[in-house]
């Protein structure tokens, strides 16, 4: 219990010092969106479970791995470094309105994995001090906005995984506070599945 208390104090704060963004134009950035439909699908809905799909997801969390991938430092994919190397603030803001007004697809979870996701994503892990997902990220997996936690709900369960593993390895680095790779640390592998799983159906 503790631990969750402490989880959603760090979000609530994180969230109530979030600088204001830059207004974006969603009809510009769908035009903007043409180079990034290949890999993210023409509505931000990826047709390919090894991309992650943009549909709905928050303006700002958008903007802030944009940055992150162009700065190379605590975020490196060389595809994306290659895609956003020429974008200004102003285009990373286009394309965050863009695809933050699109509508997301739910995905399809594995049945089997979706007891034990559930009991993480809800629950958390207390023995092993692995903490609630909802605690950031909304019992629908909606997200938190202002704090500029994604919205996971529907995403690709081989994605999300991945996004968790790179954590735990700490080949991603762009956590607050080494938030998501102090928690990535203390699953297992079976449990970085089954939520992955649980994720994708959320709706």
């Amino acid at each position: 219990m503790k631990t969750k208390l402490l989880i959603a104090a760090f979000c609530a704060l994180l969230g109530s010092n979030v600088s204001a963004l830059a207004a974006g134009n969603a009809a510009a950035g769908k035009d903007k969106s043409a180079m990034c439909m290949a890999c993210h699908g023409a509505d931000g809905n990826s047709p390919s479970n090894a991309f992650p799909s943009l549909a709905g997801q928050h303006a700002g969390y958008l903007v802030k791995q944009l940055a992150d991938f162009k700065a190379a430092t605590h975020r490196n994919d060389p595809t994306m470094l290659g895609m956003v190397a020429a974008l200004s603030k102003q285009d990373m803001a286009d394309l965050g309105a863009f695809y933050a007004a699109q509508t997301g697809k739910v995905g399809m979870a594995d049945e089997k994995q979706v007891e034990l996701g559930k009991a993480i994503y809800q629950g958390g892990n207390v023995s092993s001090g692995v903490p609630a997902c909802m605690g950031c990220h909304s019992p629908s997996g909606a997200g938190n906005p202002g704090a500029k936690f994604p919205s996971l709900k529907g995403q690709h369960a081989k994605y999300t995984a991945k996004q968790l593993n790179d954590f735990r390895q700490s080949n991603r680095k762009n956590d607050a506070g080494k938030m998501m790779r102090n928690v990535a640390l203390r699953m297992t592998d079976a449990e970085i599945n089954a939520v992955s799983q649980y994720i994708a159906g959320l709706k």
